[in-house]
């Protein structure tokens, strides 16, 4: 059963206009175009009226000055017929040009340029009868109607006010000549074309809007359609999981690639690693660019060695880091003075020479509230030493 319109109380969203843009459905309206097309044909004529009136005045005479032997020859007659037609179209041509323009441009204004392959194609459900009965008796056939009649009021009113205020310059088009009447003619049908312009604009500033309105309307959706749509536009879940592997993809390349600027790395020794790095010239603590467990530890260790990264065995200080320190991030200020042990002594190695006596390796102490278990438990008051 249809919705109601009561159930259609929630705006369109941006999918549901665009699929009917695709559609071929957007607001259009018809009388801006004409109303515009009338405005800038008035104002040509305004500006060319001599230049067009002498110009089809000539013609006339042309028209109905025609060579004897011209009524006697076929092929003279049509030679004659159709450069009275060339001249013509000469004098109608800019008009025709500027306001195919004009409609093209207008008719844009306010559904936007639109071409659709679909609004073309046939489509066979408008041949349903009982379909073409509701669109007759309907909502919007109403409105279409009383705009029908508002415009042939204003049309029509217009028209009859023009012909009562110039019955008298009517009257007297039989008494003159053709020139003074083709140029009162002229100036009779400017100022009514002005006149009707006006009135033209007053019905495309009332049915602008209204289309709108109209179709904003005709778009509206219930909340179930919302909410279809919004579990159409979700992501399944194998997506996702496609793209989240992908991430940790990068991150692990981008993690990685870090190993290589790091100046030690703690181990479990086996199943845990972390790579830290330090900045002497830089007030700030050491960072971890790298960690993991198990297969991905021994390929921090693998590329550590490809780099010449020491590597340093402390399993408590190595669990802390892990499960404390994000990649990227400074140690945690409990791990300040184990971290500067390790450091201090892995700065200290690069500076041994030959015949000094090798440097003792320390064993940083990690504090209570910092000790971890394998699984990441803290262990408390269990152990402090490495």
């Amino acid at each position: 059963m249809a919705e109601s319109a009561a159930q259609r109380s929630e705006e369109p969203t941006a999918r549901r206009l665009q699929k009917a843009r695709d559609e071929g459905r957007v607001a259009r309206s018809a009388d801006l175009p004409a109303a515009a097309v009338t405005i800038v044909s008035v104002i040509m004529l305004g500006l060319s009226g001599a230049w067009f009136v002498s110009g089809i005045t000539a013609l006339f005479k042309g028209a109905l000055s025609v060579d004897r032997k011209a009524l006697t020859t076929p092929e003279a007659m049509l030679f004659e017929s159709a450069a009275q037609l060339l001249a013509g179209l000469g004098y109608a041509m800019p008009v025709m040009l500027v306001t195919l323009v004009v409609a093209f441009v207008s008719s844009t204004v306010t559904g936007g340029f639109l071409f659709s392959a679909r609004a073309a194609m046939p489509h066979f459900d408008k041949l349903n009868p009982v379909a073409g009965l509701k669109r007759m008796f309907g909502s919007r056939a109403l409105i279409e109607l009383g705009k029908a009649m508002l415009k042939f009021t204003l049309v029509g009113g217009v028209l009859v006010s023009v012909l009562l205020s110039h019955k008298e310059e009517l009257a007297m088009l039989g008494r003159m000549g053709l020139e003074p009447a083709l140029a009162a003619t002229g100036k009779l049908l400017i100022d009514a074309a002005l006149w009707l312009t006006l009135a033209l604009l007053l019905i495309a500033a009332i049915d602008v809007p209204l289309q709108r309105y109209q179709f904003t309307r005709s778009m509206r959706m219930t909340k179930q359609e919302i909410r279809d749509e919004m579990k159409e536009a979700e992501v399944s879940p194998e997506v996702r999981g496609r793209i989240k592997a992908r991430q940790r993809e990068i991150a692990m390349a981008k993690m990685m690639r870090r190993v290589k600027d790091a100046d030690v790395i703690i181990t479990n020794p086996e199943h845990f690693a972390v790579a830290l790095s330090y900045d002497p010239t830089v007030d700030a603590p050491p960072m971890l660019v790298a960690k993991g467990i198990d297969h991905l530890a021994q390929r921090i260790r693998e590329e550590g060695a490809q780099h010449g990264v020491v590597v340093f065995e402390a399993a408590p200080l190595a669990r802390a880091l892990y499960f404390t320190t994000e990649v990227e991030h400074p140690v945690p200020e409990e791990l300040y003075f184990a971290v500067a042990q390790v450091i201090a002594y892995v700065y200290s190695l690069s500076d041994v020479r030959p015949g000094q006596a090798q440097v003792l390796r320390p064993v940083p102490r990690v504090p209570r509230s910092m000790w971890f278990d394998a699984q990441g438990q803290r262990q408390g008051e269990q152990g402090v030493a490495a």
